[in-house]
């Protein structure tokens, strides 16, 4: 607490005065049709705090000028379309992004009386088990420190990692390795830094918050374009660059600098705006210079970058390119005066290098003679992981682990769109090329291979979704199919059937309540890292796994007592058929994928199973009165089989309780707090198998049929963040404190094992695993953040 004194009062010396009334700013942005896409001219534009307001010219652009910064309700109607609201646009006097709004058709138009949309309203493919954040709840997320696979733990069912060093996105129960990322349309493998190769888990997000219009999470009901999911799919949608001017962000924060840039690009001095912009960023990492200053025994080092290109040929096509990519370098420090538990830490942790990137192209083409577009994208993938792990170390002595490998995938996605009315129909395809090429060596169970690998994944899918009686009700009925060159019976795709139900029904004309339900199965191909494993004999051992499956089944009401807020609760249940077992551990993959181990890397069998079910409690209250907040609760269980189909385990997921509150409140001369609560219930973890550690240590071995005889306690967190932001003539600043674990909750963790050492710190002999005494980490950390806006 006394470092959190300090950084108080340096922060009251460091502020300037508040120079709000002395600047003014402007917004700018799009109206389109929220189907098609097409520009909206003469969307009435009005800020509701203010008497502001203009009117989308033949472009459907509009420009609000002379505006006081601050926080403000943006208001866009149309007639013949539902009027929207956006809350808690924040205006400042620097470079601030354009509104891109899009608004829906209405058929319950009288006159000239428009219809006020819902802005919790649901797709009709997805209508529960999906939420979204905007850009301003991204950017001021207590907790998070700007790291968006932090913030979407806020959201309802997703659990997280207990402790908070990895960003390991667990979604009602289901393993981190079950959910898909999509940046726009363009698939992403990784979001994280020192990713966990096969299941994207890493302890550092890699994408740049100051890039995002809003984020999505689906739990269940996954439109039929989404391929290879299991439990969730993430959907980040970037924004395009100020059409107007150019513009800088700057951000320094607790473990990393960030740099991003963006404006128009061909734009002559007699235009409004570009129909070309672009947006760009660096980030670099200094979490290697504070773990070398308090002496941490491992020093993680990363770059990443980040960019989007975005023209629009004409009124009917548009494309853009996006991209993103990281440099991770993850080295050992051997502190001066090293504990027994950094001891055993530096004893266990791996050497990792690690670089990703990934790139694509889209095009979208509305059609000229009807309502609807056909979308196009190519991308390409890069992960190169070199892993390894020795008997010393810190001298890099005594190979015992070594992987190099590299997955290369090149993807055609497609997806063409059309409106009838009260009709929408949609297909898709998808073709993916995926090389994986690695040297494996595994000293502790004599694991030594080279493989090369090269096939091709494909799918079909359609969708058709109807809307009934004023709309009041819904429905939506998906199908997708999907196969591949490489597994044995693989050609075989129509085994891989997957169809899928939703159904939506507003209980009263002005939709307040509403019922949702969707059923649907859902297939996932096992990562390459298990498809690529060689026996020593050269053999794909696991060229006869099969598609894991999970069938859902989910059920809830709604009910929004105003356009601000709305509550909502689900019943879920997720049945899993021919899930991956370890031959070695006997135990399923769905337990594994949280480390920084290859997932999937050695032989395995599809015979497990596995259940997850709860119920789910969601209350979102959108900017009102000054104050918003998400608070959810969901009460679950998680369990899987191994080579018993008849015996479930609890899984490592399986907290039981699940308790998120994030929320704010805006005080006056542009001060702003927020605060997180997490509270989760004690999940199990396996005992150490002392006897064969002994052994194999470093590397550990653990009984995993002792899941359901362990489990940690129970994890709880406060957080607390604080803004103040000051406008100047032509730049904004934004300074933020941010104080996690303000009680000094302690964190729980599973018991760590090293060996026992004689007063000069060397192993004695025989040797022998001994427990290493719990430490307290239960400390409250605050740092400082400064964001500038040019």
């Amino acid at each position: 607490m006394t470092i959190f004194k300090i950084l108080v009062v340096t922060v009251a010396f460091l502020i300037p005065k508040d120079v709000t009334a002395q600047s003014s700013a402007s917004l700018s942005g799009f109206i389109t049709d929220q189907q098609t896409g097409q520009v909206l001219p003469g969307a009435t534009v009005q800020l509701k705090e203010t008497n502001k307001g203009t009117a989308s010219d033949s472009s459907g652009y509009f420009q609000l000028n002379n505006i006081r910064p601050g926080s403000y309700t943006l208001v866009v109607s149309y007639i013949g379309y539902q009027s929207v609201s956006k809350y808690n646009v924040i205006v400042n006097s620097g470079s601030n992004p354009d509104m891109n709004i899009s608004l829906k058709p209405s058929v319950n138009e009288l006159g000239k009386i428009s219809v006020a949309a819902d802005p919790y309203e649901q797709p009709p493919e997805t209508p529960l088990s999906r939420r979204k954040l905007s850009r301003v709840e991204i950017a001021s997320y207590p907790g998070g420190n700007n790291d968006i696979a932090k913030v979407v733990q806020s959201l309802p069912g997703v659990s997280g990692s207990v402790g908070g060093f990895r960003n390991d996105v667990i979604i009602r129960g289901g393993a981190p390795s079950e959910n898909v990322y999509y940046l726009d349309d363009i698939e992403i493998p990784v979001i994280n830094h020192f990713a966990t190769q096969g299941s994207a888990g890493g302890p550092v997000g890699l994408l740049n918050v100051s890039f995002f219009e809003g984020v999505n999470l689906s739990t269940s009901s996954f439109p039929a374009n989404y391929d290879n999911v299991l439990s969730g799919v993430l959907q980040f949608n970037q924004r395009n660059g100020n059409t107007r001017d150019f513009g800088a962000n700057m951000r320094i924060g607790a473990s990393e600098a960030a740099l991003t840039l963006e404006g128009p690009l061909f734009k002559s001095d007699k235009e409004k705006y570009s129909n070309t912009t672009f947006i760009a960023s660096v980030r670099r990492s200094y979490l290697q210079l504070l773990f070398q200053l308090i002496d941490l025994p491992f020093l993680p080092d990363y770059w990443d970058y980040q960019y989007k290109v975005n023209h629009k040929i004409d009124k009917y096509n548009e494309i853009y390119i996006t991209g993103i990519g990281a440099i991770d370098d993850f080295r050992i420090n051997k502190p001066d005066n090293i504990t027994a538990e950094q001891q055993s830490t530096l004893d266990q942790v791996p050497v990792i290098k690690q670089w990703s990137s990934t790139g694509g192209i889209s095009w979208k083409h509305r059609f000229r003679s009807s309502d609807g577009y056909l979308q196009t994208s190519l991308s390409t993938s890069a992960f190169d992981n070199d892993f390894r792990r020795y008997r010393d170390n810190e001298n890099k002595k005594g190979l015992l682990q070594r992987t190099e490998s590299r997955e290369w995938t090149t993807a055609i996605r497609s997806q063409y769109k059309q409106f009838w009315g009260d009709w929408t129909a949609s297909a898709g395809l998808v073709a993916e090329h995926n090389n994986y090429s690695a040297q494996s060596l595994r000293v502790v169970d004599d694991v030594q291979f080279h493989t090369k690998l090269n096939f091709l994944r494909y799918g079909l899918s359609g969708q058709l979704t109807r809307k009934w009686y004023d709309e009041r009700l819904s429905t939506s009925l998906g199908m997708r199919v999907d196969g591949n060159t490489f597994m044995v019976g693989g050609k075989e795709f129509w085994k891989n059937f997957s169809p899928r139900l939703a159904i939506s029904y507003n209980l009263d004309p002005a939709g307040r309540w509403s019922i949702n339900s969707s059923v649907g199965r859902y297939f996932k191909i096992p990562p390459s890292t298990i498809l690529g494993f060689k026996n020593s004999s050269g053999d794909f051992v696991n060229q006869h796994t099969k598609y894991i499956r999970s069938d859902h089944l989910v059920a809830g009401v709604t009910y929004s007592p105003r356009t601000s807020t709305q509550f909502s609760l689900e019943g879920f249940w997720k049945r899993y058929d021919d899930y991956p077992v370890s031959i070695a551990d006997s135990v399923s993959l769905a337990n594994l994928g949280a480390n920084f181990e290859i997932f999937g890397n050695e032989s395995v069998k599809s015979v497990g199973k596995g259940r997850s079910y709860g119920l789910e409690f969601t209350y979102q209250q959108k900017l009102r009165d000054n104050f918003y907040g998400l608070l959810a609760y969901t009460l679950y269980w998680s369990e899987f089989t191994g080579f018993n189909t008849d015996r479930y385990y609890p899984s490592r997921w399986d907290n039981r309780h699940l308790l998120t509150f994030t929320g704010g409140y805006k005080l006056p001369k542009n001060w702003e707090i927020g605060t997180r609560i997490r509270v989760l219930g004690g999940a199990p973890y396996p005992s150490l198998n002392r006897e064969a550690t002994e052994v194999t240590y470093p590397t550990l071995s653990f009984d995993y049929s002792s899941l359901n005889e362990n489990r940690l306690d129970m994890f709880n967190t406060l957080d607390v963040r604080i803004d103040k932001k000051w406008n100047f003539k032509k730049w904004s600043l934004n300074v933020f404190l941010e104080v996690t674990n303000v009680l000094g909750s302690n964190i729980p963790k599973p018991p760590e094992f090293g060996l026992q050492r004689n007063q000069m710190g060397r192993p004695v002999e025989p040797r022998k695993i001994v427990q290493i005494k719990d430490l307290d980490n239960s400390s409250t950390l605050p740092t400082i953040g400064v964001v500038i806006d040019i």
